[in-house]
């Protein structure tokens, strides 16, 4: 696949995933351009590895690391918001944007486990080679966020979906 076709082909779920990490369209917007730009000087090398998304994503993961260090916000937010009615649009948008909130507020690692997870739909071990770190650690970050995010949106407590493991039942 050449360069172009990669852009063309990756570039919405880049975003989307950018956008989760970051909480801001054009923060989201710029590191994706940053790492398309990152990509693009290697794509040679990038292209020919087995796993050229999973090179990507680390990329972007690690940019977006830096970001968050560099710009570490200092006043959290505070949620005063209900969740949203069935069919209400913009109560919808509201929610989003408090998940979005209570997403910053997790430590980064933590929120890149859940991001990679929810918005990606990796496994475990797709994760885990992802971020150089164990997958029982990617299995105990994702549970703390997870945990965090349910005391702010007390309406997700319930059970979330498991995505089912090869070989297991």
């Amino acid at each position: 696949m050449d360069f172009n076709r990669f852009v063309a082909a990756r570039s919405a779920p880049l975003f989307r995933g950018a956008l989760v990490l970051t909480g801001n369209r054009e923060t989201a917007e710029d590191l994706v351009q940053e790492t398309l730009e990152r990509v693009c000087r290697k794509w040679r090398t990038i292209a020919a590895k087995d796993a050229p998304d999973a090179y990507v994503r680390r990329i972007m993961v690690n940019l977006a690391n830096d970001r968050w260090r560099r710009f570490r916000r200092t006043v959290p937010h505070q949620d005063t918001g209900d969740m949203a009615a069935p069919g209400d649009e913009y109560g919808r948008i509201d929610s989003r944007d408090q998940l979005v909130r209570a997403l910053q507020s997790l430590p980064m690692r933590m929120r890149t486990v859940v991001v990679l997870r929810y918005f990606h739909d990796l496994s475990d071990a797709e994760i885990a080679a992802d971020l150089r770190i164990s997958q029982s650690t990617v299995r105990s970050q994702l549970a703390r966020g997870m945990e965090k995010l349910r005391s702010q949106f007390p309406a997700l407590s319930g059970p979330s979906p498991r995505q089912p493991e090869e070989g297991t039942r």
